[in-house]
């Protein structure tokens, strides 16, 4: 899928609104072709080489009633035309979002975290400003500007051959320089991935940098990789500027000919005062217009390499799920998170596990035909020792890594996508290092769940957590914010937080990777025995 074919699915997402984008912006291309037409019968009526039909104040009240008409698609347009964009914006990232989170949990992303959001954030945005900017913009432009051309030309068709020339001219400087802008733009939004994902990493393992007495070091890194970027983003903007540059040059050349051949043309009498006027208006309608079309091409390059950066988030899906259609919540409320209780449809009697193998693609290790039967009620542990697999193992049970093979079976009944199935309330699970939010304990509990006591029992989970003396002693109980990772809890705070969310789930089977780690012996026992009870 090229740009174009994604600009085509993005507008045909919302047509309608598109629609009405360009046709107003069109407008308002189009409006300053009228004022031109005026000025030259004002110039022309003030020194007398025309006739009288309308007198000078009636054209003077004409030219105020298009400046209204222009102020008034202008309003029109910033209400149209953000609405689109943001649209646009909005279904690009959800769709990047909806890939990522079906992914399986320990290959959701190719990169590190901070790369994705520099696409998530830069690339998008070039995107959606192709689709929902350029295209308007460029279609109103060059409308207006052959319109323009054709009105010139009818009054003088030797200046406006004239005209044409430099702006030739533009155009095949501004492709030379395209083949450049693609080529940057590459080197600029990579390297900026780069910092983003260093500055992420950094701020994630701010403890052990400080701890390794490693923040010169850290420092020196950081200095190295941006002045890369630096180095990327200026020859980046050096290529756009100066493609900008050439064609704003456009104007000055193209009014040095129009001073030229229009006082001789003027000296033959076969150009008026009026003719001159309307030639140096319509000057930026047209040469803005034709150059458009040139900027469009390398603008599209550019996207180009943005649309590949975003593909490759998606990781082997088609290039056509990035455009997929979905609703955008812009001014309404945002859709209720659905809960779903747990019911008898729910129940555990036999979880049965044949032959579950998975090798890292790198290294070849993981996990070789595993079987096992896991009956209600049973408490199974997996042992082994350091680097043997047994994180594999649970992350291969439930697709948070993609098993090379197996079979795993629900009261006998097939399991077919683990990733899906084995969420809550059927099951929960707390990882080695758990992930808590910068937001409060309350939410990073709750996760999204109803906070009404009917729906959800967080007291009886922070009671199962052992952590109903730890939140006497928070400031704010649990409207305490913990700070990104939980920083603001201790190791064990962490872990039994993890618990509690999983606790609150009320799933039928529990998945504990290491879930004691931090823990005293005194509090460990009271966990335990509170899970058996």
């Amino acid at each position: 899928m090229n740009v174009w074919q994604a600009t085509g699915k993005i507008i045909r997402h919302s047509p309608g609104i598109y629609t009405l984008a360009l046709l107003n912006w069109t407008a308002i291309r189009f409006v300053p072709l009228l004022p031109g037409l005026l000025t030259r019968e004002i110039m022309d009526r003030l020194s007398g080489e025309a006739p009288a039909m309308v007198d000078l104040w009636g054209l003077l009240a004409l030219l105020v009633a298009i400046a209204a008409l222009r102020a008034g698609l202008l309003v029109v347009g910033q209400i149209t035309w953000p609405r689109f964009y943001y649209e646009t914006f909005g279904l690009l990232q959800m769709n990047l979002l909806s890939r990522i989170l079906n992914r399986p949990g320990a290959r959701a992303l190719p990169g590190s975290p901070g790369e994705a959001i520099s696409r998530f954030r830069g690339d998008v945005y070039h995107l959606a400003d192709f689709s929902a900017d350029w295209t308007v913009e460029v279609i109103g432009q060059t409308g207006a500007a052959l319109v323009g051309l054709v009105i010139l030309a009818r009054v003088n068709l030797r200046l406006t051959l004239g005209l044409l020339l430099p702006l030739a001219i533009v155009i095949v400087t501004t492709f030379i320089l395209s083949r450049y802008v693609q080529r940057y733009r590459a080197a600029s939004r990579a390297a900026a991935g780069r910092v983003t994902a260093f500055i992420g990493d950094v701020f994630g393992s701010v403890l052990a940098v400080k701890v390794n007495g490693a923040e010169a070091r850290a420092k020196a890194r950081f200095d190295r990789i941006n002045e890369t970027r630096r180095k990327a983003a200026l020859k980046d903007a050096l290529v756009s500027e100066a493609r900008w540059t050439i064609s704003d040059s456009a104007i000055d050349l193209c009014m040095g000919l129009i001073l030229l051949l229009g006082a001789q043309a003027m000296g033959e009498g076969t150009f008026t005062v009026g003719d001159f006027a309307l030639f140096v208006t319509y000057l930026g309608t047209v040469t803005y217009g034709i150059t458009a079309v040139g900027s469009m091409t390398a603008w599209g390059q550019q996207t180009t390499v943005s649309l590949n950066r975003m593909t490759e988030l998606l990781q082997g899906a088609p290039a056509e799920m990035l455009v997929a259609q979905r609703p955008a919540v812009l001014t309404r409320d945002l859709p209720e998170i659905p809960y779903v209780p747990r019911t008898r449809e729910h129940r555990l009697e036999l979880l049965e596990v044949r032959g579950l193998t998975y090798h890292y693609p790198d290294t070849g290790r993981g996990i070789e035909a595993v079987s096992f039967d896991i009956n209600r009620g049973d408490f199974a542990v997996v042992t082994g020792r350091v680097g043997s697999g047994k994180s594999t193992l649970l992350r291969a049970l439930l697709g948070l890594l993609p098993p090379d093979a197996g079979e795993l079976r629900w009261n006998g009944q097939r399991i077919d996508d683990a990733a899906s199935f084995f969420v809550p309330p059927r099951c929960a699970y707390t990882a080695q290092v758990p992930r808590l939010f910068s937001d409060t304990l309350r939410d990073n509990i709750l996760m999204g769940l109803p906070s009404d006591a009917t729906s959800v029992d967080v007291e009886a989970a922070l009671y199962k957590a052992v952590m109903e003396k730890d939140l006497a002693d928070l400031e704010h109980g649990l409207g305490t914010v913990i700070g990104p990772r939980g920083v603001k809890l201790s190791g064990g705070q962490v872990q039994r937080t993890a618990s509690a969310r999983m606790f609150v789930r009320d799933p039928e089977l529990l998945v504990f990777d290491d879930l004691s780690s931090a823990l005293d012996v005194e509090t460990e026992q009271a966990l335990w025995e509170r899970v058996f009870a």
